[in-house]
């Protein structure tokens, strides 16, 4: 659990408006039956979600050990690059509200786009085999279990989209997680929020429904900012670049774009024999004659894809195609993924997330490997 140290003035710049506080402590605090809190955020874009979400997160640390998060917002996550959902498993502190960290997660599947809009039933299917894996290893505990194993409480990340389709998946998502608290932050536009009350019953309920309705705030007196202000598209690929960061050692001096550019292309790549995978491409179809061409400079989804038809491909982590040798039939992949994980990799999932832009404008960036260069992957 954390330390009242750690929390006494974790992000002085961030304003945590009292109806927050008090929000966060009841959720924390007020319940006092097992098993724990299941508390999912909800709102308008940029009307603090994830501030809050945050701040829930130190809170619940100061009561349990561990905290599990479940982030369905495909296009900002919290603890991984974009087009991933995931459930993590957190055991320390957020140190400053206002900065995003990377961390593994404990099972993730990626969706490979920013948006649930191209197919929302994917969408829902992944948010629901994820939570499904939440209730079964950290939340119903039958008898004879194993008694070392320790309920988690749950925060579950939603993204801003709330009209329309939008709309209709956030209740998908609400009715099949059946949360013990759900977080309404309400924007001054009142247009733009979602509907008063318990909206995703439709009037009928079989039991008490902990609805708890705060406002956005957008400065305080001393003029911190409650939220974090965002630029989507800077955001995702400073994520990206973060993630693959990874692949080089915390104490290189890698601080610059160019810096960063120029390290991958001298990075050693795997060598991922073609024969050894299959590759899925996500919302949309390639020709078989273009497959390498679209994978040549992308970024792509590691997985391993079960036999069984049932089971969803859980991914491990992202990598980059540097290069193809149709000749040799190899990839040529690069990746901060540990190679004990790699080992189990049979996909390629390839969708919509793109290389930054700001790291293709390096020259010599995307030149294909030679093969006197590289790691075998298995």
């Amino acid at each position: 659990m954390a330390s009242p140290s750690e929390l006494e003035n974790p992000s002085p710049n961030i304003y945590i408006p009292e109806e927050w506080s008090n929000a966060a402590d009841s959720i924390a605090y007020d319940s006092i039956t097992s098993p724990p809190p299941i508390a999912l955020i909800c709102g308008a874009k940029n009307c603090g979600k994830t501030t809050f979400s945050r701040h829930l997160l130190n809170v619940l640390l100061q009561r349990y050990r561990k905290v599990a998060y479940l982030d369905t917002d495909v296009g900002q996550p919290e603890f991984t690059p974009p087009g991933f959902l995931s459930l993590t498993i957190v055991d320390k502190v957020t140190p400053d509200l206002t900065i995003p960290c990377l961390k593994t997660p404990e099972r993730c599947l990626y969706f490979g786009d920013v948006s649930s809009k191209r197919d929302p039933s994917v969408y829902l299917n992944y948010i629901f085999a994820i939570y499904d894996y939440y209730r079964k290893e950290y939340y119903m505990f039958g008898e004879g279990e194993n008694p070392k194993r320790v309920e988690l409480p749950l925060i579950v990340n939603t993204p801003g989209w709330v009209k329309g389709v939008g709309y209709d998946l956030l209740v998908d998502i609400l009715k099949y997680v059946s949360p013990t608290h759900v977080v309404k932050i309400n924007i001054s536009a009142a247009n733009k929020n979602l509907p008063a009350g318990a909206f995703w019953l439709d009037g009928e309920s079989d039991g008490v429904i902990n609805l708890i309705e705060i406002n956005s705030a957008f400065q305080d007196s001393f003029n911190r900012s409650v939220l974090v202000q965002k630029d989507a598209r800077l955001l995702r690929d400073l994520r990206i670049m973060a993630y693959f960061r990874q692949c080089f050692p915390s104490d290189w001096n890698i601080t610059q774009i160019k810096e960063l550019a120029h390290a991958l292309a001298s990075l050693r790549p795997f060598e991922v024999p073609i024969a050894s995978i299959k590759i899925q491409h996500l919302h949309c179809q390639v020709p078989s004659s273009e497959i390498f061409y679209s994978l040549n400079a992308s970024i792509v989804g590691l997985a391993f894809d079960s036999e069984d038809s049932e089971k969803l491909p859980w991914c491990v982590g992202l990598g980059l195609v540097r290069g193809i040798d149709t000749f040799k039939g190899v990839l040529y992949v690069i990746t901060p993924v540990p190679q004990s994980s790699l080992e189990k990799v049979n996909l390629l999932m390839q969708g919509f997330i793109q290389i930054p832009t700001c790291l293709l404008q390096v020259q010599g960036c995307i030149s294909p490997y030679m093969s006197s260069n590289v790691l075998t992957a298995s």
